[in-house]
């Protein structure tokens, strides 16, 4: 079936187009309700069903006969390290990590909180959990005490499980210290920590509170499956809030389960045995829905990189993977090719690679700039398609559907809306505006199976974050614009959208400008504050390696580029060349605090940001420009 006949059998029938996705998945008591409108926040999924998302993605392809089939690559540049798991033996660590849990007083219901690197002791983990029926919280490895803190007080997790330490370029970061300091900042005590030694940096542990990893692990019982609730909450991933307190996004487990393995097939055309590949962090909501469970839940073989896209050991790093494992569908952030486009603007590294078995880019995270997709599919002579989804949602809200027939988006295009998302444009008023026109991209309730319910102990915030300002409608707190054809394009958050003049402009139509000319690796576009205007677009500009002309020369060409395709109406009289742009740890530009900067303000930066001192490096070019004090 193609992509406009699925997505009007869903628009048709909602509840029937759900219910026969939920066939596939194997539950321990069927639903009473396809979609229960009187529950939660804007009604819930599949109330009355009972499963085990482990089980879906471990036990149940063992049983089909294919528990040899390779679940689980780790990949480990940084440690030297490959090492491949079957499905089988993937359930069996998983079933006596499950034991280990629930020896330490782990329930059904409980949560554990996971502090993890990139290694399979983290995935293990968070199967383990599933199975138990626990509540898993996993925060990015490497995350600062105090922020730790902060999650261990909301989610009062009975047990956390942690690394010794992590690895990055060039150094080793102890993780425990970071843990012990956070428990001691949490008002909120675990009963217990599990704490996985690499060799890299063994932790001293605490007598009565902290146990070995492995060795709980190999004395434990395998601990069968615990059925749930569909309704229940399979797992709490807390982002960043406005007012500093994280949001505790909740996934319940039955939604979940089916929207993700929906997903594989009808975007990404993967199904069991292929090898797909996220390069991301399981730190993050892409790491958990597309390393980890929607692969598995569909029976695909997954890679768990440990490394980065240049340095690891050079730009060619990604061509190099995809190569050794026979990657069919690559799904990377814009960032990660930008800096590999800068590193190796002619892609020479690519040629030493065989990438014959790969057959398409995703990209998420944040808009793709038309450029840097084009230089992706020119490269690659591969289709690139670059997809909408946040947190809070879980799975994509548009793509090109590979399974469907859709494929690809068109470049700095989201692709068409996914069934279940209704996605429209409305103006502040909230009302829905006339095809090509900017706005505030919303998407009408209810939400489908895998979105968020609700965050955790906060159902008040979620709707006042969420529902609130546009009712009947979820706010996505995008801004973009969905052409006459149906593509979705985000220009930005919505506060990315700067008023210069009484006109409304977007950033990210300029960024996509700077990034069309050749000189240019990546950029980002900011709205300064300015007396007469109210705010003045400002760049920031990251040069390819090697260019040497005269910053002067280029900032002026940009300045010249914009007002030829935007006009002077984006008054874009500032380009400023910096050495880096300062980002999170998962390669989002740090925009707001860009803002702050230009505006002179503190920049607050996130607990996310990746190299804190790239702020001085730009604060330093914006003082010189006399925009920052």
């Amino acid at each position: 079936m193609d992509y406009a006949a699925t997505y009007a059998n869903w628009l048709r029938d909602p509840e029937a187009y759900w219910a026969e996705a939920a066939e596939g998945i194997a539950w321990d008591r069927r639903w009473d309700h396809v979609f229960d409108p009187a529950r939660g926040t804007f009604g819930q999924y599949f109330a009355g069903g009972r499963l085990n998302t482990c089980f879906n993605a471990l036990d149940r392809h063992v049983d089909a006969g294919r528990g040899e089939q390779v679940a689980l690559i780790w990949d480990s540049p940084l440690s030297g390290t490959v090492e491949r798991f079957t499905y089988r033996a993937l359930r069996h660590r998983t079933a006596r990590v499950a034991g280990a849990l629930a020896r330490l007083g782990v329930r059904r219901g409980e949560r554990v909180v996971i502090y993890m690197p990139m290694i399979p002791a983290a995935v293990v983990s968070m199967l383990a959990c599933a199975r138990l029926g626990a509540v898993h919280s996993v925060v990015f490895g490497g995350f600062a005490a105090a922020e730790l803190a902060k999650r261990i007080e909301d989610a009062q997790p009975r047990a956390i499980i942690a690394a010794s330490c992590g690895l990055e370029p060039g150094r080793v970061v102890a993780y425990k210290p970071m843990l012990d300091a956070a428990i001691e900042l949490s008002a909120h005590k675990p009963d217990a920590c599990l704490i996985y030694q690499r060799p890299q940096l063994r932790a001293e542990l605490r007598p009565g509170r902290d146990h070995d990893f492995a060795e709980a692990e190999t004395s434990a019982a395998p601990h069968e499956p615990v059925p749930i609730e569909a309704t229940d909450p399979l797992y709490v991933l807390y982002t960043s809030g406005t007012t500093g307190k994280p949001k505790g996004v909740v996934r319940d487990a039955g939604g979940h389960a089916v929207a993700l393995l929906t997903s594989m097939r009808m975007i990404y055309g993967l199904g069991a045995g292929d090898v797909f590949w996220t390069a991301s962090d399981v730190g993050w909501v892409v790491g958990h829905s597309y390393i980890v469970y929607a692969p598995l839940l569909a029976g695909c073989t997954t890679i768990l990189y440990e490394g980065k896209p240049v340095g690891t050991p050079d730009a060619g790093a990604f061509w190099r993977v995809c190569a050794d494992h026979g990657v069919k569908v690559l799904f990377t952030a814009p960032t990660a090719l930008r800096a590999i486009k800068q590193q190796d603007p002619q892609a020479a590294l690519l040629a030493r690679h065989d990438l014959s078995k790969l057959e398409a880019l995703y990209l998420a995270g944040e808009r793709c700039d038309p450029p840097t997709a084009i230089w992706a599919a020119e490269t690659l002579r591969r289709p690139v398609v670059d997809h909408w989804w946040q947190t809070e949602t879980g799975w994509p809200i548009t793509a090109g559907f590979r399974g469907l027939g859709l494929f690809p988006s068109k470049p700095g295009a989201g692709g068409r809306p996914a069934p279940g998302y209704d996605v429209q444009v409305l103006d502040d008023a909230g009302q829905v505006l006339e095809r090509g026109q900017s706005g505030n991209l919303a998407i009408r309730l209810p939400l489908p199976p895998g979105c968020a319910p609700t965050l955790w102990n906060d159902a008040a915030g979620f709707r006042r974050a969420y529902l609130a300002d546009f009712p009947g409608w979820y706010r996505t707190g995008d801004a973009g614009v969905i052409d006459a054809d149906g593509d979705v394009s985000v220009m930005g958050r919505t506060d990315d959208i700067i008023n210069t003049a009484g006109h409304r402009l977007s950033t990210g139509a300029m960024e996509e400008v700077l990034a069309a000319h050749p000189d240019v690796a990546e950029c980002a576009v900011i709205g300064a504050r300015d007396a007469l205007k109210g705010q003045v677009p400002v760049g920031l500009v990251v040069l390819k390696a090697g260019v040497a002309r005269d910053p002067a020369e280029v900032a002026a060409e940009l300045v010249a580029l914009v007002r030829e395709r935007i006009g002077p109406v984006a008054s874009f009289k500032t380009a400023h060349i910096v050495a880096r742009l300062p980002k999170t740890r998962s390669g989002k530009i740090l925009r707001a605090s860009l803002r702050r900067l230009a505006d002179g303000e503190d920049p607050k930066p996130p607990p996310t940001i990746d190299d804190p001192a790239i702020l001085d490096e730009v604060a330093a070019t914006l003082q010189r420009a006399g925009l920052s004090t």
